[in-house]
């Protein structure tokens, strides 16, 4: 087993303005303080499908060129992003290998709390 140094992300609303024309997903939740809050959320939070991205960019930039095999994770908390300036995401992991795989256990934390539940990628190569 072998820790890989961690990565981190800074995420702004401008990020989640290109995500929501990127992915589709234009939930308001995702764009405006009024409406997060009234669903109460602590305010405009970043997809979840987002934060996820960054956990595979983090498995990318650790395995370049390696196949990903699977990844995934269950979405446990929020990541709020404040209006001006950004939230960081950090990405740590730990990687086992045995059978041509590379199994990688990942952390992914913002503001100290974990944001992703069970977050684990798998590579091969």
């Amino acid at each position: 087993m072998s820790d890989l140094e961690p990565q981190r992300y800074t995420v702004t609303r401008a990020d989640l303005v290109a995500y929501a024309a990127a992915s589709g997903d234009h939930n308001p939740i995702h764009q405006d303080d009024d409406v997060a809050r009234s669903v109460g959320l602590p305010g405009v939070i970043a997809h979840g499908m987002y934060t996820m991205a960054l956990a595979a960019r983090a498995v990318a930039t650790w395995f370049p060129g390696a196949e990903v095999v699977s990844i995934g994770c269950k979405f446990t908390s929020p990541v709020v992003v404040p209006a001006e300036g950004g939230v960081d995401v950090e990405v740590a992991g730990t990687a086992t290998e045995a059978d041509g795989l590379t199994t990688v256990k990942l952390a992914v934390t913002s503001g100290g709390q974990k944001v992703l539940g069970m977050p684990q990628a798998v590579v091969r190569g």
